[in-house]
C-alpha cells in the first residue's frame, strides 16, 4: 500500500510538471540549444510578454487567456492536496501558507526579499552580458495600449503564483513524502527553477537557481509560500512595467 501510494504521488508530480514548469524547462533547454547553434548567446534576444496579435483587443484577449490557463496547474495542485486532506488537518491553502492569514508579515517579508534579490539580479545580468553567457532580455514586447500595464502586472502575479506554489510549496511537500532529505529537495527545486530560465542563457540559470535555494530554504523555515509570491511578483512587476514605461532592459528572475 505504501509503495503504491508513493508511485501514485510520483505520477501526480510528473503530471503537474508536464502541464506546467517541467514542460517549460524542456522547451527552455531546446530554445537554448537553438540559440547557441545560431550565434553566440551575447547576440541572442529573449523577449517575454510578447504581443500575440496585431489587433489590440484580440491581443488583449490572448494575453488574458494565457494568464488564466497558466493558473490551471495551480488549481490542480490544490485539488490533489485537498483530495488527501484528513478531516482534522489544515486546508491545502493553509498547508502551503498560500492564504491571507498574515498579510502584514507576508508583505513586509516579501518586500525585504525583493529588495535583497533585485539589485544583485541586475548585477548578475550585467555580468552575464559582459561574459557573453546571457541573452539580451526584453521583459515586455507588448505595444503601448491602455491595458498594457495592468496586463503586465497580472502576468507578473501569474508567474509568481505558478512558480512559488508549484516549485516550492507543492514540490517540497511531495519530495518529503518520497522520503527525500530536505537539502536534496531544496537543491532539486532550485535546479528546476533555474532550468526553465535557460532560454535566457546561463547567467539567468545560475541567478534563478540561487534564488531558488534561498526561497526553498525560507519555505522550510516558515511553511508559508505567500511571502515568496509577494517578492517574486514585485520583482517581475518592476521588470515588466519598468521596461514598458521607460524602455530600459532590466534583468529579472
Amino acid at each position: 500500500m505504501f509503495l503504491a501510494s508513493r508511485r501514485r504521488l510520483r505520477a501526480e508530480v510528473l503530471i503537474v510538471l508536464g502541464l506546467s514548469l517541467g514542460q517549460s524547462a524542456v522547451y527552455s533547454v531546446v530554445q537554448l540549444l537553438d540559440k547557441m547553434t545560431r550565434a553566440p548567446l551575447a547576440e541572442a534576444t529573449s523577449t517575454l510578454n510578447r504581443s500575440q496579435n496585431s489587433r489590440e483587443y484580440f491581443d488583449l484577449t490572448y494575453q488574458l487567456l494565457d494568464i488564466a490557463f497558466a493558473l490551471i496547474p495551480v488549481v490542480l495542485v490544490f485539488y490533489f492536496l485537498s483530495a488527501q486532506r484528513q478531516a482534522d488537518s489544515p486546508s491545502a491553502f493553509a498547508r502551503l501558507g498560500f492564504n491571507f492569514a498574515r498579510p502584514g508579515h507576508d508583505v513586509l517579508q516579501g518586500l525585504g526579499l525583493a529588495a535583497a534579490i533585485g539589485i544583485p539580479s541586475l548585477g548578475l545580468y550585467a555580468a552575464g552580458r559582459a561574459l557573453g553567457i546571457t541573452t539580451a532580455i526584453i521583459p515586455s514586447g507588448l505595444d503601448a495600449y491602455w491595458w498594457t500595464v495592468p496586463v503586465l502586472v497580472l502576468s507578473a502575479v501569474r508567474h509568481a503564483i505558478v512558480e512559488e506554489v508549484i516549485v516550492v510549496g507543492y514540490l517540497l511537500d511531495r519530495f518529503g513524502k518520497f522520503g527525500w532529505s530536505t537539502p536534496l529537495a531544496i537543491v532539486l527545486s532550485a535546479l528546476l527553477r533555474g532550468s526553465y530560465h535557460l532560454y535566457q542563457g546561463f547567467g539567468p540559470f545560475i541567478g534563478n537557481a540561487v534564488m531558488g535555494l534561498l526561497f526553498a530554504w525560507l519555505y522550510t523555515k516558515t511553511k508559508r509560500v505567500m511571502p515568496l509570491v509577494v517578492a517574486h511578483a514585485l520583482l517581475d512587476i518592476a521588470a515588466f512595467v519598468g521596461f514598458s514605461l521607460f524602455g530600459k532592459a532590466v534583468g529579472l528572475g
